[in-house]
């Protein structure tokens, strides 16, 4: 198979998209909904398939643009609709269609008591194709498609139980904060474009927009204005944070977990965070010639994961936890690209997918057995009856925590997570001034990961372990106002609160997290072993910013790791081995001070709400009272008046009266006469 293939990796979701929106009622009522969600599943399988083969014949330069079509011409300028075959494209392609061909299974049975089956696949499709387009579009334009098209998925996803207020807020959040975000990408473009059209001899040919051509040509004029590749690096940058979730964008993503988990998931491995990721490695020569874009890079990214990860203490809702960790995590990757390691960022890109889709289906698998209960305050005990979702669920809690023993083995994330904090450390182009920002980043990720590993040991033996007499003493659950279905949900949570057992998800929910736990074991050596991932990814242009460290300090730094990954398991143990905390319980009244604020985001999320919904409704009213109301209606009022007035004094003249109308032309005529005749005597002198 060719590269010229590249198109069926997105005719599957397109036609898997089609079929759900436009056949998918009819298909479920005439064959059923296993048979709906074969054809969900399949269009996304079958793109991984040929990913999967087009990627392994990758030979020579590994890097070819494939033109579908004509797609925009005129005046000189042509914009193909042009896929791009390279490296980095073709991992995230496997990426995205491997997990999400898992997700998509693993929500066949999920979604199995929803309403609207057909119109949750139709969203999940749509989401696959505009990721994909994302990351394999050739040129700047087809980039932008693929970031508003995720960007719109994820507001139809997340606010999918659109019926709950709670949600449609959530999705018009998430929606809004990405504005932001797509402003910051938007203007960055658009200087690019400005750029390359003003600088003589950078553009080839009319296809300026295409990497091929764009990159090498930017690299070039970026050279002669080192203050514009500061520009355009933050301002893409603005970009990345918003899908990526960096302070202070960060806000839309732990309230997109009000969709349903797998999309949860979708959302926080295998999509949308990924894409400031993928377009900083993407644009890297931008950032590679400004030190001061990277070093704000890296603070933004370090102060994320600590910020991120501090949040995560105080949470009780199981995937709220998760969320913040993803948050966290990918502050990581923003410290390796702002450190100039972009391998190492989309290392632990690969890497997150796997476990962090793992944790999020895993949680789901509790949430369902538990009657939708999302606190893991009313969890304890559950190893007992889910065996399958705990295990996989410890593993990757082991390789979100980086757990690795150095020269033997380690769990998926203790390699990805090594070489982004070996890259910050060794790393002297991230600076301001003189001052180190991207070692300081490092270190500040290094005790990121302590934190990582306790509240993820929290979640774990909150949910898992201890004693089930938390869960057995909940009276009957509400019905969750999330389903439409609400009656058939009030018996499942009745008959599940006479029982008290939670049971094992089907086997469409679990075979995905035994898949995932394997990836999340052994990626991680496979793709380190002989550095693979970064030969692979970058053979020759990468890194260009210094090697990565392996001895900071003269300590090995996998020993750093190590140390922080056990330790921080340690403390976790020591806290919550036990149970819950008698400050931590469901009287939130008797929790400390810090416990408090790290619940409520250290008052961030709630000052953000008050800045720009109440603060912007004020400026909105403002403007409207001084300038709608007062400036432009006093403006038009007072022409209609002036109108008017003139109109009141013409009218004087209209009298009726014949002889009075001959005056007044007379007297027209002698004044005309005279203007001609004072015109000629001052020409004549």
């Amino acid at each position: 198979m060719t590269y010229e293939s590249i198109w069926l990796v997105l005719l599957f979701p397109v036609l898997g998209f089609l079929t759900q929106a436009l056949l998918g009622t009819r298909i479920e009522k005439a064959l059923g909904r296993r048979v709906l969600g074969f054809l969900a599943v399949l269009p996304i399988v079958l793109s991984f398939a040929v990913g999967l083969v087009i990627t392994l014949g990758l030979k020579g330069d590994r890097s070819a643009p494939v033109t579908i079509c004509e797609w925009i011409t005129g005046g000189g300028l042509s914009i193909p609709f042009e896929l791009v075959v390279d490296p980095l494209s073709m991992t995230m392609v496997l990426i995205i269609t491997g997990v999400g061909a898992l997700i998509h299974l693993y929500a066949t049975g999920y979604m199995n008591e929803e309403r609207e089956f057909a119109r949750f696949f139709t969203y999940m499709n749509l989401f696959i194709l505009a990721m994909l387009i994302l990351v394999l579009g050739g040129n700047l334009l087809l980039l932008y498609v693929g970031w508003e098209g995720v960007g719109l998925c994820s507001y139809l996803l997340i606010g999918f139980w659109y019926k709950d207020l709670a949600n449609a807020k959530a999705a018009n959040k998430a929606f809004i904060v990405n504005r932001i975000g797509d402003w910051g990408l938007s203007l960055g473009l658009m200087l690019i474009v400005a750029l390359l059209m003003s600088s003589k001899g950078a553009i080839l040919d009319g296809r300026f927009l295409s990497y091929d051509t764009m990159l090498p040509a930017l690299k070039t004029v970026l050279a002669a204005h080192p203050a514009m590749a500061t520009a355009i690096a933050l301002l893409l940058f603005v970009g990345a944070a918003g899908k990526s979730a960096q302070f202070p964008l960060y806000l839309w993503l732990p309230d997109a977990m009000a969709g349903p988990t797998p999309v949860s998931a979708l959302i926080h491995a295998a999509t949308m965070v990924t894409s400031g990721v993928v377009l900083l490695n993407r644009m890297h020569i931008v950032f590679e010639m400004s030190p001061v874009a990277s070093a704000v890079v890296c603070v933004i990214g370090a102060f994320t994961a600590l910020f991120a990860a501090l949040i995560a203490f105080g949470q009780s809702d199981i995937k709220k936890v998760l969320a913040y960790s993803t948050v966290s995590q990918l502050g990581f990757m923003f410290i390796a690209c702002g450190a100039g390691a972009y391998w190492a960022g989309m290392f632990h890109v690969t890497t997150h997918a796997f476990f962090k889709a793992l944790l999020f289906l895993g949680a789901g698998a509790v949430i369902h057995a538990m009657a939708h209960n999302q606190d893991m305050r009313n969890y304890g005990n559950l190893r007992k009856y889910l065996p399958i979702t705990f295990w996989t669920m410890v593993i990757g809690t082991l390789a979100i925590c980086a757990v690795g023993i150095p020269g033997v083995f380690g769990f998926a994330g203790f390699y990805s997570k090594e070489a982004i904090l070996g890259g910050a450390l060794a790393n002297t182009h991230a600076q301001i001034n003189g001052v180190q920002l991207g070692q300081i980043a490092g270190w500040v990720g290094l005790g990121v990961a302590a934190l990582t590993s306790i509240y993820m040991t929290r979640l774990t033996c909150l949910t898992f372990l201890g004693k089930e007499e938390r869960w057995r003493s909940i009276p009957a659950p509400v019905v969750d106002a999330h389903h439409d279905d609400a009656d058939h949900h009030d018996e499942a949570h009745h008959e599940l609160d006479e029982r008290h057992t939670p049971h094992e998800v089907p086997v469409s929910m679990w075979l995905p997290l035994v898949v995932l736990a394997v990836l999340s074991i052994g990626s991680g050596f496979v793709l380190a072993k002989g550095g693979a991932f970064e030969k692979w990814l970058y053979p020759t242009a990468l890194p260009v910013l210094g090697e990565v460290s392996t001895e900071p300090s003269g300590i090995p730094l996998a020993m750093y790791s190590m140390i922080a990954a056990l330790g921080g398991i340690a403390l976790g143990l020591v806290f919550y081995l036990k149970g819950l905390p008698k400050n931590q319980g469901l009287d939130e009244s008797k929790w400390t001070g810090l416990r408090r604020a790290e619940r409520d985001q250290f008052g961030f999320d709630n000052a953000m709400t008050i800045a720009a919904v109440e603060g912007g409704g004020d400026i909105a009213r403002g403007l409207w009272k001084w300038c709608d109301d007062g400036l432009m209606n006093g403006f038009v009022e007072g022409l209609g008046k002036l109108s008017g007035g003139m109109g009141d004094l013409m009218k004087r003249w209209q009298t009726g009266y014949v002889r009075l109308y001959a005056l007044m032309m007379l007297l027209g005529l002698v004044g005309l006469i005279g203007f001609f005749a004072l015109a000629i005597q001052r020409g004549v002198h």
